[in-house]
């Protein structure tokens, strides 16, 4: 499976429109390669350099497995028209609150998994819950990086 975008280059620096210091929509995204038997998609957005925790930036789960992407500014809803769903960030919001690192240059870890089932999740839930939900349940992954520092 591959995961891009066109907003900015694997490891490259995220455009400040898709931070706190823009309009902090989530970026378009884009994949192929999603194995035949796969009955959904879950994208998990984070930040394995905030201080405290690895910080949740977007969960979103259920995505069709026949899309391949999302568009720019996917709305903060919890159930999308195309049957998505998404769980909360660690903001303490539905759907993507994009990078505002407090000092320094911050990774963000886009991972998109094909799963061979349909999650039995609500709107609302956790990084967690869909972690575990997807154990054993991954027929493949994708990841894209981008980096932001402030300023």
């Amino acid at each position: 499976m591959n995961l891009k975008t066109h907003a900015f280059n694997d490891r490259g620096r995220i455009p400040s429109r898709y931070t706190c210091d823009g309009e902090n929509i989530s970026p378009p995204l884009s994949w192929d390669g999603v194995p035949g038997e796969a009955k959904s998609l879950a994208l998990i957005c984070d930040d394995p350099d905030a201080p405290s925790k690895v910080w949740t930036h977007w969960v979103i789960f259920n995505i069709p497995p026949d899309s391949t992407g999302l568009e720019e500014n996917v709305p903060d809803a919890g159930r999308l028209p195309d049957g998505s769903v998404q769980g909360y960030n660690d903001s303490g919001t539905l759907g993507y609150r994009g990078p505002c690192p407090p000092s320094g240059v911050h990774r963000y870890f886009f991972r998109l998994y094909a799963l061979d089932t349909v999650l039995d999740l609500e709107p609302g839930a956790s990084k967690e819950d869909v972690l575990e939900a997807m154990e054993g349940h991954v027929l493949g992954e994708a990841k894209l990086i981008g980096l932001y520092r402030r300023g």
